[in-house]
């Protein structure tokens, strides 16, 4: 009986460690196993055209609308400087007096010889007003009468050099104040008061600048100048009918100038050296922020691509052969590679001038994901991402 009872309690031993062993197994299957494979999701942009707007980075220069170097017409001691420097100036201001004391007596000697030349004159043309008389009733002769015309013409001419003479005089005297041609903001002075200088000096006194406008030049390579013609020649860029290139600047320290200015004029001659050809825009400066000489770079507006494509450039990746190469969800939503061609930069993203078409899915975001030939699931870049798709089997609970 004891016999019996043992094998039983044996067998029933058995058979509960062999169900737990494979209740183990089966909760270590469940838990520990690899997950079913699920469709890799990446984010496209459909590919659309629409117009873009072309532009070119130049470097230039600032150079001022007015510039003029004030210089003696005459001669003489600085008597007197009449002007801050740096400060605003107008047309016609006086900036330095020059002695003229002795223009003051060149003026008065040629007005006194003026005024003897008249009072000779006055003389002259009596004695010949009576000759005429004369002659007619034969009491002089032809002779005398000629004579008499031909004085009164010589006289009646040093009466206009004389008057010649007194204008030059007053127009040096009026030269020892020395104005300025032009209005705008004058530099420092290279002369100071009791300065000797001389008339027509090399060297300018000081130098007066119209900073309000001022002009950009910039340069571009004549063969920019040919693709640009060759492309609206064919209608690639459609240009601006009848209205002026707008021009945006970029200053030295990288920010945006706040005014926009205007292209005025190409030159007409390439540059031998260089082999470019020099473009001026004109732009507003009220603040006098742009200083002559300022290097910057102006940004000109060449066209519009009526049909433009665009893709951010974080879609677009090089091959070994380093063309261009985007990744494209193609027929049955598998990943399809897709070399292009681009033109240039807009901005952070790239203009492509051949190689996709409208319509087309371009992959922008789980490109790590996404090889050639795999099946992919396609949303919208820049939405949420499904962190719950369906279909995804939980893991089971663990049993205890």
């Amino acid at each position: 009986m004891k016999a019996t009872y043992k094998i039983k309690l044996v067998a029933l031993t058995g058979v509960l460690t062999a169900m737990l062993i494979m209740t183990g197994c089966k909760q270590q299957s469940s838990v520990g196993g690899p997950p079913p494979a699920t469709t890799p999701e990446v984010g496209v942009m459909t590919v659309a055209t629409a117009p873009v707007t072309l532009t070119m980075e130049l470097p230039g220069r600032i150079s001022p609308y007015l510039i003029a170097e004030v210089r003696p017409q005459v001669g003489g001691i600085i008597q007197k400087r009449l002007f801050t420097e740096g400060s605003d100036m107008k047309a016609g201001q006086v900036l330095y007096q020059i002695d003229s004391a002795t223009y003051q007596a060149a003026y008065a000697s040629a007005k006194a010889s003026l005024a003897r030349a008249e009072a000779n004159l006055a003389t002259v043309r009596l004695k010949a007003n009576r000759f005429r008389e004369l002659v007619a009733i034969k009491a002089v002769s032809q002779q005398e009468y000629d004579d008499a015309g031909a004085l009164l013409k010589q006289v009646e001419a040093d009466v206009a050099v004389s008057q010649a003479a007194v204008e030059t005089a007053h127009i040096n005297l009026d030269y020892t104040s020395v104005k300025a041609p032009i209005s705008g903001r004058i530099g420092r002075s290279t002369v100071t008061d009791g300065a000797l200088v001389t008339a027509s000096q090399t060297a300018p006194m000081a130098t007066i600048q119209q900073l309000d406008p001022v002009y950009v030049d910039v340069t571009q390579s004549s063969a920019e100048i040919l693709r640009l013609k060759r492309n609206l020649a064919n209608s690639e860029i459609k240009g601006k009918n009848g209205d002026q290139a707008k021009v945006k600047l970029l200053l030295e320290d990288g920010s945006s100038y706040p005014q926009e200015g205007t292209l005025k004029f190409s030159e007409v001659a390439v540059e031998q050296a260089t082999g470019s050809v020099t473009l001026r825009a004109l732009f507003p400066n009220p603040n006098q922020l742009l200083l002559s000489g300022m290097f910057v770079r102006a940004i000109l507006e060449e066209g519009v691509k009526e049909e433009g494509i665009l893709v951010p450039q974080r879609g677009v990746t090089r091959n070994p052969a380093g063309n261009a190469m985007v990744m494209v969800v193609g027929a049955e939503e598998k990943v399809e590679p897709r070399v292009i061609k681009v033109a240039r930069t807009v901005g952070d993203n790239w203009l492509v001038s051949d190689g996709l078409k409208v319509g087309d899915r371009v992959i922008l975001e789980g490109i790590q994901k996404a090889r050639p030939g795999t099946q992919v699931k396609a949303v919208p870049f820049g939405s949420k991402p499904d962190t719950s798709p369906a279909g995804t089997p939980q893991p089971a609970a663990v049993k205890k």
